[in-house]
């Protein structure tokens, strides 16, 4: 599968700009003799240069707006009629920019729970448990609040992180907390402490001016970018990968429109949990039958390429709130408190649970009046695959994440929304809470949510009109509804909410595992404990792919802690005297 003659040769090619690409750049970067070549298939981001929607502390506007996500990739979630029936498609966000994730996610950041690493440790990635990870957790930030726990945080990394102070929640988020209080669980400071059920304000990577900060413009600085050794292609897509036996030589990119070819001893694959596989099976790693049945010449048969999918599945409960207890107009972050929660279901961890207070569930003046407690299985074991439909790089992979496949997650599932909807029904919220309703991602409510002219003067007019009428509200709130069954009917027959979880089950944005670390031995893994492709020299693959189950946590913070790690054991390999 070699190529034609190279335009250029670097030391290291890493092909994926997102999270981990950029810090990957950075940090290999910082060894002058190290050529780097980053490449991004979409468009640059720098400080000082960020779109309003990127740049805002609301980030409604920035994951749905289609100048920043990859077009056409629609995933099957869950299976509306069980586990053997078809998968219900919706279209999927993901990152398709300089800094990836970072540039249009949530915002949150957390680190998930040491029991995810000692998980991991557990699956065959020695040297990724929580004592190896925590370093690595502290080199990347710069934590703004440093408070009782401040051996656990790091004050001098690239990323800023604070907690949205309750000083400044919304009267709905201060009565949802007063009431999850009343039902036992607790008010907590540290989202990023000890790990332990209760309340939090939220953990976000804000700066101190309320801007979002991506790993483009933390780590990628102007100084970072100036070093000569550093070459940065955005608007560049990679195509597949090139190999003289199992050896990788290099990359076949398209930029402006042209075939380029890159020369690289070695090549970090960084393309993300859903693009990871499906350009190494595109390149021939991967199941080999598969592979031979496209075309495909096999390189190295790996049957783990594309298995091994997770993702949060999540489901929200929404409320029309009044007024005065909505969050204040202008771009403000929206999820103001978090609650961990543990199922108990046997077998799982503690928090593995978690529910967002979303003050407001839109960009537009319709989101604006609207909250949602919106919740999550923190740690999942249902598990879909990445496949390839056709070779062509311009053909998206099919992704069927199969969400409440397994049974435990399911059942954990309708746990959430059982206490969010009794949550929002308490006697206590009734007088800010004007109609509690069944929310869903429905491919027709992103169509609403998507960031358009249309879709803004549209909302402008009928917000207001909600607020006057309730005949409006209730109609318009249907429209949001989707046609699901009503919620007095979900809380009170089980059969009914599986039926709306299976069918509406939606993912948080969190797909990885789909090129795990483990030993050596194991046929499900792709990757070694180094994040090296097994099977394959000089390639290797760093970012979310490569965990071996789902952490409880957004999944920011994690893969840019694994991508500080994986640098550094480049950066000590090269240092380290040669053995005898």
């Amino acid at each position: 599968m070699s190529g034609p003659a190279a335009v250029a040769a670097f030391d290291v090619v890493i092909l994926g700009g997102g999270s981990a690409g950029c810090v990957l750049a950075a940090r290999l970067s910082e060894d002058p003799a190290r050529r780097v070549l980053l490449v991004e298939a979409g468009r640059d981001l720098r400080a000082g240069a960020m779109p309003e929607d990127i740049a805002s502390p609301y980030p409604g506007r920035a994951y749905f707006n289609p100048a920043n996500v990859w077009p056409g990739l629609s995933v099957g979630m869950g299976r509306a009629a069980g586990n053997t029936g078809g998968a219900t498609m919706r279209p999927y966000e993901q990152a398709r920019i300089l800094g990836g994730g970072s540039s249009i996610n949530g915002i949150g950041a957390n680190r998930g729970s040491p029991h995810d690493y000692a998980e991991w440790v557990a699956e065959g990635a020695e040297g990724w448990g929580w004592r190896d990870v925590l370093p690595y957790f502290r080199k990347l930030e710069s934590d703004l609040d440093l408070g009782a726990e401040a051996a656990l945080h790091g004050k001098d990394g690239p990323l800023p992180i604070q907690r949205v102070p309750r000083s400044l929640h919304t009267p709905f988020a201060r009565q949802v907390e007063a009431e999850l209080n009343r039902q036992g669980h607790a008010s907590r400071e540290d989202q990023n402490g000890a790990w332990e059920d209760g309340v939090f304000p939220i953990t976000v990577n804000l700066d101190r001016a309320g801007t979002r900060t991506s790993t483009a413009t933390v780590y990628l600085t102007e100084a970072v970018r100036a070093r000569p050794n550093l070459t940065l292609w955005t608007e560049t897509q990679a195509e597949r990968l090139l190999f003289e036996g199992r050896r990788v030589t290099g990359a076949a990119l398209r930029r402006e429109q042209e075939a380029v070819t890159v020369a690289a001893p070695r090549v970090i694959v960084s393309a993300g949990a859903l693009h990871s596989p499906a350009l190494l099976m595109r390149s021939g790693i991967g199941p080999g039958r598969a592979l031979a049945a496209l075309g495909i010449p096999v390189v190295a048969a790996r049957e783990g390429v594309g298995r091994n999918l997770l993702e949060h599945p999540s489901i929200g409960v929404s409320a029309f709130i009044r007024a005065d207890a909505r969050l204040a107009a202008g771009d403000r972050y929206h999820i103001q408190s978090i609650l961990r929660w543990s199922s108990v279901l046997e077998g799982t961890p503690p928090g593995d649970m978690h529910t967002a207070v979303n003050t407001r569930s839109g960009w537009h003046a319709v989101g604006h009046r609207i909250a949602t407690l919106f919740s999550w299985v923190n740690k999942s074991y249902s598990r879909g695959e990445v496949t390839l439909a056709s070779p062509d790089p311009r053909t998206p992979p099919l992704v069927d994440f199969r969400m409440l496949s397994d049974a435990r997650d399911l059942e954990r599932l309708a746990q959430a929304f059982r206490l969010a909807a009794g949550v929002l029904q308490a006697p206590a919220l009734a007088g800010m809470v004007q109609a509690v309703f069944p929310s869903t991602y429905s491919a027709r409510v992103k169509s609403l949510l998507k960031l358009s002219t249309r879709n803004r003067l549209l909302t402008a007019l009928v917000g207001p009109a909600m607020d006057r009428s309730a005949a409006i509200r209730d109609r318009v709130l249907a429209l949001a509804q989707d046609g699901v069954a009503p919620l007095d009917l979900l809380c009170r027959d089980e059969d009914a909410l599986h039926r709306h979880l299976r069918e509406h089950v939606g993912g948080v944005w969190h797909p990885c595992g789909t090129c795990r670390l483990g030993a050596e031995d194991d046929p499900r893994a792709v990757c070694d404990p180094s994040g090296r492709v097994i099977g394959v020299e000089g390639l290797m693959v760093c970012d979310a792919s490569l965990m071996p189950t789902i952490p409880c946590a957004n999944l920011n913070l994690p893969v840019i802690m694994t991508a500080e790690k994986v640098a550094d054991g480049l950066r000590m390999a090269k240092t380290a005297p040669a053995a005898t």
